[in-house]
């Protein structure tokens, strides 16, 4: 068997399980157990094999190993609008769905001493939301939060499948690379207002192509580089750059998303350092910074200068964001390993924006990690990691205040998180 038809029962029951993960914007906190418990510090660590997501030469010293684990992961997303002339555009609403398994896996392989082979696959999402329709009323009978009918929402996936190549170039420092090989799918529901319904403005320029069409998918590849540097017997460096996945355009949804339906991943770097004054203590601090500006359909401003779907047309108004993590372990003994962190990341959403993220409110900010590592036997082991996120909140002026005499007061999105995993290595 081929490992392309390995590949695609595993990628289909992640794309299945895996569609809500928020926490950097959209992309996860960490990937890998042992990440997620150290607030997601990876960049100068090589645990497990995922270093296809986080830093490739790290994979050159993990050893030959098999990662594979779940994350259950609870996401409470609500929106409300507040201070509009007329009462029936005012209320809340809360994303039905809340729970999520998130799987994840891993796998390396030494050919010798310094040249590893692995594969990583992961995923990014948690642009997802299900609004029930409410009690809103926007003059033509009854509608949800954005003045559709039905349930609102969208549903963002992206898989990533990344063979990783790690060599050490010395005895103290390696390069990796990965090819990040994506498949993403997409499906919006509930947004009629934006697609030239009477009564409203005529928003997109491809009138069919906005709402209720499905799901549609799309595919594309980048390309992940990373070094790692052992300065001495207690430093260690690391960083790796993400280039911009272009991807094929959505065409089911080419009256939506800026560029005829154009979706792409962010680019994105990072850098960390590791100091272990100890065999028993590691300390780790990594900084990255995500580029979601590349992505016009996710950085260009919600208000509509341009029709919906036009080369530059609205976004969601994301800004590029900074992200700070920063993680401790400690090995109590030779089988137990404890964990804590910490994951400060900006805001991408400004107030001026919140309309359209109601259907993508990624607007966190702070998480706080903990996990573990029990050593069940010299070649197994089983890792769980834990996280709380509070919740943050950012209150705008509706988007339809431009059409409704200013009289559509004010939006508030929000969300809180929690997360729990549990994962099992065997090394070989």
């Amino acid at each position: 068997m081929n490992l392309s038809k390995k590949l695609i029962p595993l990628s289909c029951a992640l794309l299945a399980l895996g569609s809500a993960h928020a926490t950097n914007g959209y992309f996860p906190a960490g990937y890998g157990m042992k990440s997620q418990g150290m607030g997601g510090a990876s960049m100068a660590l090589a645990q497990d094999s995922y270093g296809g997501a986080n830093n490739p030469a790290s994979m050159v010293w993990a050893g030959s190993r098999l990662d594979l684990g779940g994350t259950w992961f609870k996401p409470v997303r609500d929106a409300e609008r507040s201070g509009a002339m007329m009462p029936s555009l005012n209320g809340k609403v809360t994303s039905d769905r809340e729970d999520f398994l998130v799987p994840e896996f891993g796998y390396n392989q030494m050919l010798n001493s310094d040249l590893s082979l692995g594969l990583s696959v992961y995923g990014n999402g948690g642009m997802n939301t299900t609004y029930p329709q409410g009690n809103f009323n926007c003059g033509g009978g009854p509608a949800n939060i954005l003045c559709g009918s039905g349930t609102l929402g969208v549903n963002v996936i992206q898989l990533m499948v990344a063979p990783t190549v790690a060599y050490k170039v010395s005895p103290q420092h390696s390069i990796g690379a990965s090819v990040l090989l994506a498949y993403q799918q997409f499906k919006a529901q509930g947004l009629q207002s934006f697609d030239n319904a009477p009564g409203f403005p005529p928003f997109t320029g491809a009138p069919g192509s906005v709402t209720n069409r499905g799901n549609d998918s799309a595919t594309g590849a980048g390309m992940r580089l990373g070094y790692m540097g052992r300065l001495n017997d207690a430093v260690t460096l690391g960083a790796s750059y993400s280039s911009e996945i272009h991807m094929a355009n959505f065409e089911k949804y080419k009256g939506l998303f800026a560029g005829g339906g154009s979706f792409d991943v962010p680019g994105n770097y990072a850098v960390g350092l590791a100091y272990t004054p100890s065999a028993n203590w590691t300390l780790a601090l990594d900084y990255g910074r995500i580029l979601y500006h590349g992505v016009t359909s996710v950085g260009n401003q919600s208000l509509p200068v341009a029709p919906l779907g036009s080369p530059n047309g609205p976004g969601f108004g994301w800004k590029d964001i900074n992200v700070l993590k920063l993680g401790v372990s400690w090995a109590m003994n030779p089988q137990l390993t404890l964990r804590a962190g910490y994951n400060k990341g900006d805001n991408p959403i400004t107030p001026a924006n919140v309309t359209f993220n109601i259907l993508a409110p990624g607007v966190m900010t702070q998480h706080y990690t903990a996990g573990f590592t029990y050593a069940m036997a010299k070649d197994s082991e089983v890792t769980g990691a834990f996280m709380v996120a509070p919740r943050v909140s950012v209150t705008g002026p509706s988007l339809f205040n431009g059409f409704m005499g200013g009289a559509a007061g004010n939006e508030t999105i929000g969300m809180r998180q929690s997360s729990f995993g549990l994962a099992y290595a065997r090394k070989f």
